[in-house]
């Protein structure tokens, strides 16, 4: 981490960051809100190459090569500032998540560790009077499913990178980790247990969903390590076809090869 981005985002900061989301969504609905943002963070982090802006800001925001600029039929920010006050915040986020996958902890409490940015939604709810309160059949989203989205979104994206390896205990890794944040991308059916938003609120996320969330968490550290153990896929070297031995040589001889550089 750098001086310019060693200083953890700050709440009124991710508050900034929505903001910043809902102008674009402005112009292009389906911009995605910041908790699907941040697992596609992670996993951008944990991919075995790095992925540039130019790359992920056309799939993540829907801007062009020019994301200040008007695009027909898509998206853009109102402005420059705009522009970059969003990726500097983002750069500073992608380093705390970097920082904190990179070091060793024990558990997840430990304030040191990866803590997506995530949000309780149906706690929320829930803590809201009743008259407030959507109705009932609006669906709303478990805890931590729109991050799970997120984050496999962008394995789908990049499937190259993530294609796997043909070690076999190593590709079994990967697929035990990205099952286990799998898992978070289906609703909490278990009986609520306490609310995430609000601990005098009403009961909204499951016991069991905490114990998957938590397994999510270890395994973003897993493919974190695997894939940059692994480093950037190599493209396979390809040689030139070596011409028969009665084949024209290929240095424009009008020699056979066998009596030409063939000899």
């Amino acid at each position: 981490m750098s001086p310019e981005t060693d200083v953890p985002l700050s709440g009124a900061e991710f508050d900034e960051l929505d903001a910043l989301l809902d102008e674009l969504r402005k112009r292009d609905e389906e911009v995605p809100e910041w908790e699907f943002l941040e697992g596609a963070m992670a996993a951008l982090v944990c991919t075995r190459r790095p992925v540039a802006p130019a790359e992920w800001l056309p799939l993540l925001l829907g801007t062009a090569d020019l994301p200040t600029l008007p695009q027909d039929g898509g998206t853009h920010f109102p402005n420059t500032a705009a522009y970059e006050r969003f990726m500097a915040l983002w750069q500073r986020r992608e380093a705390e998540v970097r920082q904190a996958l990179t070091t060793e902890v024990e558990a997840l409490d430990d304030e040191r560790s990866y803590h997506p940015e995530v949000m309780d939604v149906r706690g929320a709810l829930a803590a809201l009077p009743e008259a407030e309160r959507p109705p009932a059949d609006l669906p709303v989203p478990s805890y931590g499913q729109v991050w799970a989205l997120g984050f496999l979104f962008v394995v789908e994206q990049w499937d190259e990178e993530w294609a796997l390896p043909r070690d076999r205990e190593t590709a079994q890794w990967i697929e035990d980790a990205l099952d286990s944040i799998d898992v978070l991308t289906q609703d909490d059916k278990g009986k609520p247990a306490v609310n995430l938003h609000d601990e005098q609120s009403t009961p909204s996320v499951s016991e069991q969903r905490l114990d998957d969330f938590a397994a999510a968490i270890w395994a973003v550290y897993d493919l974190h390590r695997i894939w940059h153990s692994l480093g950037p896929r190599v493209a396979p070297l390809r040689q030139a076809a070596t011409p028969g031995r009665n084949d024209p040589c290929w240095c424009g001889s009008g020699k056979k090869f066998k009596k030409c550089h063939g000899a």
